[in-house]
């Protein structure tokens, strides 16, 4: 019989690891090295790893290869054979009677103990789980020392079934293994979501998830545990690898977490300018890239993602080339060179107008009889993109776009000329929002607080493809633009409900009209961070093709 005044305690490690999708021999390591590594400092009673650990998340059609039941068989056989004196919880897709599941076991000294099968599958946003997997229907409560531990899935948290049928079974403490990808404000909506679950039954809640970049998505762990009163009892920092360490009280009723590591939380543009880095650090590294190269005009975007690839890759990594044509004013060739001065960058000024005239000579006979306009505009940033794909294919370096959700939203673009690249860090960063970051960035150096120099902060926002040419000769200015687009993309709004909320009729459908048509342009557009819960990629999905209305 467990006293109340002689608790049992579990010791319990959250593992919150960067893997790489697909390496299953690779994540089987991680998984080994690491429970290895920790138990040689101290000793752990249950070592918790995310969900799908074994292929990463999201594996996406890797789930569909023949071989995947061979490979996640040999990789469970080797971990089971080190016979670790700790409980391993394991996320993997495993296959019963024909259908895949996506699932978890405990191991303990080399003994299958438990299986759980997740029973909520997301299928909204970036998610289609349901395209894969099967859905379980049976709960998963093993007593590990006396203490009866429910385990569940990621999603299986967000809904009150599967919570509420462990706890029906005994559960005492509720461990959830996730892959659960970053978006803005996505710490609150998990903590409330926890929060709820903990209320309905008053059980300490233990949430691991993985962490890392992988293509558009950003892993930024967080990983946590709630009391069963609701409390905060330990966090691990967001975008980090962390071994979490926690101790569960049992004293035969009730379980409690003792207080552990409570990590910093970061919000606002500290974490969202933290989340770029990660996505394009591990862009490079697990697609091995050499370096990166990036177009550097003298404007805001390009300094801001110069800024996040040195801080991501370091400055010997990274390659900025000027590309100047006759309209590119003295000021911007002023700021790119001192803003390349002080990354400590490879930098290369390259003029473009020997090349811009090729091309002119070449088209003269298409050309003849008609008036200057956008062709020759496109026909510069064109140039300026041949000229950065032969470096990339000459030094293998990852081409970085520079453009923003805002360009990208209504098109202000230029297919194969500044849209030429493999990856946009600012991708679904709203062009306002690109101001506030440059800003944070500058506050983190202690001695020159403008790295990014406040002149390209400051002046107006301009291509450059034209005579004295700013942005908002084309478009609104930011401040509205970004608001009209933000209830269009992201809430789905009509063009009458965006109206209702005083904004200008005209300017409305007229942005509109600007995102509606370009959707071709987005569809060819480079991978880039995912920040908000409608980015251009796997969460916003429209025909090309439509007869659609436009505004409705």
């Amino acid at each position: 019989m467990i006293s109340k005044t002689n608790p049992t305690h579990l010791a319990v490690i959250l593992a919150q690891v960067n893997p790489l999708v697909g390496d299953i021999p690779g994540n089987t390591e991680l998984v080994i090295n690491t429970t290895r590594n920790l138990l040689k400092d101290k000793p752990a009673d249950i070592v918790v790893f995310p969900e799908l650990i074994l292929t990463a998340y999201p594996p996406e059609d890797l789930l569909l290869r023949s071989s995947l039941d061979v490979r996640i068989e040999t990789a469970l056989k080797q971990i089971m054979q080190e016979k670790f004196e700790t409980h391993l919880v394991i996320g993997y897709p495993g296959k019963e009677n024909g259908r895949l599941y996506n699932m978890l076991c405990v191991i303990y000294r080399g003994e299958m103990l438990a299986t759980y099968k997740k029973q909520c599958l997301p299928n909204y946003q970036v998610f289609d789980e349901k395209r894969y997997f099967d859905a379980g229907s049976e709960s998963c409560v093993l007593n590990i020392q006396g203490v009866p531990v429910g385990f569940s899935i990621c999603e299986d948290l967000w809904e009150a079934g599967p919570y509420a049928q462990a706890a029906t079974a005994g559960a005492e403490l509720m461990i959830n293994i996730n892959g659960s990808p970053f978006h803005v404000n996505k710490f609150e909506d998990r903590l409330a979501i926890l929060k709820n679950r903990q209320q309905e039954a008053e059980l300490p809640i233990v949430y691991v998830n993985q962490v890392g970049g992988q293509d558009e998505l950003v892993f930024d762990g967080c990983s946590m545990a709630l009391n069963g009163d609701g409390t905060l009892a330990a966090f691990a920092p967001a975008c980090e690898e962390s071994l979490l360490a926690l101790t569960i009280a049992w004293d035969g009723q009730k379980a409690n977490v003792l207080k552990g590591e409570i990590a910093p939380l970061e919000t606002g543009a500290a974490l969202i300018y933290k989340i770029l880095v990660q996505g394009l650090k591990d862009y490079v590294s697990k697609n091995k890239f050499d370096g990166i190269v990036l177009g550097l005009s003298g404007g805001i975007d390009s300094a801001l993602t110069l800024a996040v690839a040195v801080d991501a890759l370091g400055c010997d990594k990274v390659h900025a080339v000027m590309m100047p044509f006759k309209y590119t004013s003295d000021i911007s060739i002023e700021d790119a060179a001192m803003q390349a001065e002080n990354f400590g960058v490879h930098y290369r000024v390259i003029p473009i107008e020997g090349l811009y005239d090729s091309f002119m000579t070449s088209l003269e006979k298409e050309f003849e009889g008609s008036d200057v306009d956008l062709a020759e505009q496109n026909l510069q940033a064109r140039c300026r993109g041949v000229l950065l794909m032969a470096i990339s294919n000459k030094k293998g370096h990852l081409v970085l776009t520079t453009g923003n959700k805002s360009e990208m939203a209504v098109g202000y673009s230029t297919l194969y000329g500044d849209m030429a690249g493999g990856f946009d860090v600012l991708k679904d960063v709203p062009k306002i929002r690109v101001y506030e970051l440059a800003r944070y960035r500058n506050t983190l150096e202690s001695q020159n607080n403008e790295m990014i120099p406040a002149r390209i902060i400051e002046r107006p926002p301009s291509a450059e493809l034209a005579p004295d040419q700013i942005d908002e000769d084309n478009l609104p200015p930011y401040e509205i633009l970004d608001q009209i687009l933000e209830l269009y993309i992201e809430s789905d709004q009509s063009a009458h409900a965006i109206i209702d909320k005083g904004f200008d009729a005209d300017t409305v459908m007229r942005v509109l009209r600007m995102v509606d048509i370009n959707e071709h342009k987005r569809r060819q557009a480079p991978l880039g961070v995912r920040l908000s819960k409608k980015g251009f990629g796997r969460d916003r999905r429209y025909p090309i093709t439509s007869g659609w209305k436009l505004g409705e």
